[in-house]
């Protein structure tokens, strides 16, 4: 009997935090739930800190989660956004300010190949770092950029953006950079974003992209931005800009005119040429002796990335390889 009366009275407390939260805008989940995977079905959309808003691939709709992928509410944008003023609220969390570095993730992985990268970024240069998720196998391409417009236009307080991408990452830059660049309406990107950093980018039309476009299983694994890197590659083309500001690029290779790839010509990573990384305008160019699904995690790419975030060049002012325009 009494068991059952406790449970009422916790049941009836709940309740009533509940509709007071509910007074205020929609509540939270009641029991933070870890999610169950599914990261190449969501898009994040919103940082505050490490809390994230991420938007559904299917349905549109949206989930709060924090630092440690536990879900705090689910619903439309503002219903999440709505909670998550709540939870400063009630836990004082301080605005952000600072210098921010931005991570994008390739085709077919997930923010975990960028973590590395964002530990050495966080504790060797002090930035604030956003490892974004988006869905790349679910979306094409200007879908992603739309989802990275709305993280930069939500990251209040920050007061300086930089980039460092690997592989198609790149190209989903590249087409925010393009979508929001208009000479007749003088639209130009976010003033705050400063440089660039390119890991072994698809610059040009992938090779290995056309000629496995019609490869029922490539086409299952890399969906619609699949065929956008490779015979989709002309219609997607005039989308992309060429970066206004400091740009530098690290592609794989052997240095020599095999590569690691004997189907790509030229040299490579296995994946990408390097004449296909090049981009006019770049600050700095480089390559290294390293695969293209391992770039990211490689010691020297990681303390040249700093460099060049930090100095605007990847190794000296003196070893600079600047690409003309």
């Amino acid at each position: 009997m009494r068991s059952s009366i406790v449970c009422c009275m916790a049941f009836w407390a709940w309740t009533a935090a509940a509709a007071a939260l509910a007074a205020d805008g929609p509540a939270p989940d009641a029991v933070p739930m870890p999610t169950l995977g599914g990261k190449q079905f969501w898009a994040d959309e919103l940082f505050f800190h490490q809390w994230r808003i991420q938007r559904n691939s299917w349905d549109d709709h949206c989930r709060l989660l924090d630092e440690n992928d536990f879900r705090h509410a689910s619903g439309t944008f503002e219903e999440c956004r709505s909670v998550l003023e709540q939870i400063k609220i009630q836990r004082h969390l301080p605005p952000m300010r600072g210098k921010a570095v931005l991570l994008l993730h390739g085709l077919s992985h997930s923010r975990a190949a960028m973590e590395p990268m964002a530990q050495y970024l966080r504790k060797e240069g002090g930035y604030v770092v956003f490892n974004v998720s988006y869905p790349s196998t679910q979306r094409d391409i200007g879908q992603h950029a739309q989802s990275l417009k709305h993280i930069i236009e939500n990251l209040d307080g920050i007061e300086e953006i930089n980039f460092v991408a690997h592989s198609m990452g790149n190209i989903v830059v590249r087409h925010y950079l393009g979508d929001e660049t208009d000479a007749r309406t003088a639209r130009r990107p976010d003033r705050r974003i400063k440089r660039f950093v390119m890991l072994a980018p698809p610059n040009h039309r992938n090779v290995l992209a056309v000629m496995a476009a019609d490869n029922g299983l490539f086409r299952l694994a890399t969906g619609e931005a699949g065929q956008q890197l490779g015979r989709g590659w002309q219609d997607i083309e005039p989308r992309l800009a060429t970066p206004a500001f400091e740009f530098a690029i690290i592609a794989g290779g052997r240095g020599d005119d095999k590569g690691y790839n004997p189907l790509i010509p030229g040299d490579n990573d296995g994946t990408v040429s390097v004449a296909s990384t090049r981009l006019g305008g770049a600050a700095d160019f480089m390559v290294l002796p390293v695969l293209h699904p391992f770039i990211m995690f490689d010691a020297k790419v990681q303390h040249c990335t700093l460099r060049f975030l930090e100095h605007g060049y990847l190794m000296s002012p003196d070893e600079q390889r600047p690409i003309g325009r």
